[in-house]
């Protein structure tokens, strides 16, 4: 063996030190970004009561102060943020396109970032848990970021909702 030769099985060696390091990396990235989903939306997986007249929900606040928790529009699997200070539920235009909302008349409304024409909608069926809406009034926002759609008063008054420390309850009660 000459001087400057790599003994035999050493490049192997060095390979599989390699690939091990690599696979060590992606794993603590992929818990990472777990951990981060889950600071960001403790409601991924919504368990709610349905009690006789009423259906209850209890979500817990983010460490941003927020309400985020997963739910469906039309049986497709969605993120909303609880936004009181909105008035209607407000869809990203993107995200509205994949849910096949259809597109109503347009008109402006004014949001945090100034005056914005958004269209109508109406959203058969929005869920959060065992609480169901049914023909919900919404607006398809062209400005907003694809991600969470805001879950608006439009839906949130047919509720009643209270807050607890860091835990929001919502009851949706039945009619008879």
């Amino acid at each position: 063996m000459q001087e400057n030769e790599i003994p035999p099985g050493r490049k192997a060696g060095r390979g599989m030190l390699a690939i091990m390091w690599v696979m060590i990396l992606a794993a603590l990235a992929f818990a990472f970004a777990k951990w981060e989903d889950k600071q960001y939306n403790p409601n991924a997986s919504i368990e709610g009561a349905v009690d006789g007249g009423k259906r209850t929900v209890v979500l817990k606040q983010n460490d941003w102060g927020h309400y985020v928790a997963n739910g469906r529009i039309n049986g497709s699997t969605v993120t909303f943020l609880l936004d009181t200070g909105a008035t209607s539920v407000a869809i990203p235009e993107s995200l509205a396109r994949k849910l096949k909302l259809k597109p109503g008349p347009r008109y402006w409304v004014s949001t945090a970032n100034g005056n914005i024409e958004v269209r109508g909608t109406r959203i058969d069926r929005l869920e959060l848990g065992p609480i169901v809406f049914h023909n919900v009034p919404a607006a398809i926002n062209p400005g907003m970021d694809d991600g969470e759609i805001l879950l608006g008063m439009s839906a949130l008054k047919q509720v009643d909702f209270y807050q607890s420390g860091k835990q929001l309850t919502i009851t949706q009660y039945l009619s008879p």
